[in-house]
């Protein structure tokens, strides 16, 4: 028998008991490495969603493993270089496709899977995996209320314990109001609970955090975040990303962890991944209305239920519905295309690719990074619906790659943070997963499940409020006068240069159109977001 006030000694105790087999037995997030002496082989594994990240590096015959990727270069032998591939899938999905990273033969373990190495090589395996097979049949919302209320307060009571104060980040949406809520109700004392405001009010959710605070009486505390912070710590958030990011959604995220270690706090509760789970993006609605649109593509009517996506973006409030119906129509009726509720996405991402350096262009020669993607599908991808195949695509590889990466445990760890995800507790996931869809997105109604739990324990305001993805500043993080000198230093012909990656004349044309109109799209400030962003990083990890 073990006595131990350690986690971490169970862990080794628990591995020496049961092997690779242990890894059913957590719950939880990490990522570790046990030498195994006895079969003279090192074990890495990382947990079911990827919350944790576990880099290696096999040269030489030599294994090198680290959670940064900096770490590795300390290694003189192995040099950074950026793999242009993988830049492609960044550009397209705001990620790399696990194993892959921004660089070359810098490999990151993908989520659920763990890696043996030994004098016989490096092999890799799979212990855990998404699936939407096993919907449940007959059940009663009501009984699927009651169900999910007993498990998801198991997830929220074991994510409390800490030797440490425990926080919330509080939004203002359903998804943290929800954790917040069942925190309180286990436990009921003082609860700290952090948030971000935005100068811009098109970017600002404070009149609902204010609410959310007043009805769950939380000791609250929140950063009103401007442009200019951003600019300013930007730099910081590509040194703990160690990839390029098409948003700058990630900087107010690393202010905000910030200010939550400043009060002495280390650990703090999110609600990170309801969306995934439950439906709640207006991706999972845009294909629905798609798709009932291409059943009959000359209809007049269908197509004006593309004004109820994404109200909170001014551009989609005041687009002209022609111009709508042209944008939404793009591969409409290509509706046996397994990823066609994500077509829209990526090809807006692909405009980046537009402003490649020739050399660049000439390397990837027709490369296509959704090609790629489908020899990671999962063997049962086929027999599943369009909500399931897109909650897969959305978890996978936005969450696992970018969400709870760039935006999430790289930027909180940078402070010493730590997040912690009830929606994530796999069990959690696996039940979500065996809800009918209409349970998720009932008509053109998201999260319907959790606003049903919800109904009475947060502000009725926050249940009913439509969702309002969190985004940040780019155009004017960087296209004003009040620019860090670093801006102008990244966007210059020696940086181009020397970067390659971009073509200077190109970038240029869209930086004076953005001066002369003083306005710039959602494409346009991706591209910024992303030259920027790769020149940090080649400046940081690549010329230094």
């Amino acid at each position: 028998k073990l006595r131990t006030q350690s986690d971490t000694e169970v862990l080794v105790q628990l591995y020496a008991i049961y092997g690779k087999e242990c890894l059913s037995l957590l719950n939880g997030q990490f990522a570790f490495a046990i030498w195994d002496k006895v079969k003279e082989e090192i074990f890495l594994a990382r947990d079911r969603i990827g919350i944790r990240p576990l880099f290696y590096n096999l040269s030489g015959g030599r294994l090198t493993f680290a959670s940064e990727i900096k770490s590795i270069f300390t290694q003189k032998e192995i040099v950074p270089e950026f793999s242009y591939e993988n830049l492609s899938q960044i550009y397209t999905f705001w990620t790399a496709i696990t194993p892959g990273t921004a660089f070359k033969n810098i490999f990151e373990l993908s989520p659920g899977h763990y890696l043996v190495y030994n004098r016989e090589g490096i092999k890799t395996g799979r212990y855990w995996e998404l699936n939407y097979n096993d919907t449940f049949s007959g059940i009663t919302i009501q009984r699927a209320l009651e169900d999910f209320h007993e498990l998801f307060y198991d997830s929220v009571r074991i994510r409390l314990r800490a030797d440490v104060e425990v926080a919330a980040y509080l939004s203002g949406g359903i998804d943290s109001s929800s954790t917040v809520a069942y925190i309180k109700d286990i436990e009921p004392g003082v609860l700290n609970t952090f948030s971000i405001g935005f100068r811009d009010r098109d970017f600002d959710e404070t009149e609902y955090q204010n609410e959310a605070v007043k009805f769950l009486n939380t000791r609250h505390k929140s950063i009103t975040c401007s442009s200019d912070d951003i600019s300013q710590c930007f730099p910081q958030v590509i040194w703990h990303t160690e990839t390029p990011v098409t948003r700058t959604a990630p900087a107010p995220m690393f202010l905000l962890s910030k200010l939550v270690r400043e009060n002495n706090i280390k650990v703090v509760i999110t609600g990170e991944g309801a969306d995934e789970m439950l439906a709640g993006y207006d991706i999972f609605k845009e294909a629905k209305i798609r798709r009932f649109w291409a059943s009959q593509p000359d209809s007049t009517l269908r197509p004006k239920l593309l004004t109820k996506l994404y109200p909170y973006l001014p551009q989609m409030r005041q687009a002209n519905p022609a111009i709508l119906k042209m944008f939404y129509g793009y591969k409409l009726e290509d509706t046996a295309n397994p990823f066609y509720s994500h077509l829209l996405r990526w090809n807006n991402s692909n405009h980046i690719k537009k402003h490649f350096s020739e050399q660049l262009k000439s390397h990837l020669n027709g490369y296509s990074p959704i090609d790629h993607l489908e020899n990671y599908l999962p063997e049962d991808f086929g027999r599943w619906d369009y909500l399931e195949k897109s909650q897969w695509l959305e978890t996978s590889i936005f969450m696992s790659g970018y969400l709870l990466s760039s935006q999430g445990d790289r930027i909180a760890m940078a402070n010493s943070v730590e997040g912690r995800y009830p929606f994530l507790d796999y069990r959690v996931i696996e039940f979500c997963n065996r809800l009918p869809g209409d349970f998720k997105l009932n008509g053109l109604n998201e999260k319907f499940f959790l606003k049903k739990l919800m109904q009475g324990k947060i502000p009725d305001s926050i249940v009913k409020r439509s969702k309002q993805a969190y985004r940040a500043p780019i155009k004017s993080a960087f296209m004003t006068g009040n620019a860090p000198e670093y801006v102008k230093e990244m966007l210059s012909p020696e940086v181009f240069g020397k970067a390659g990656i971009f073509d200077q004349g190109s970038v240029s044309n869209l930086l004076q159109k953005i001066e002369l109109t003083g306005k710039s799209s959602e494409v346009d400030d991706m591209v910024l977001a992303s030259v920027i962003s790769t020149h940090l990083l080649f400046t940081m990890f690549i010329e230094k």
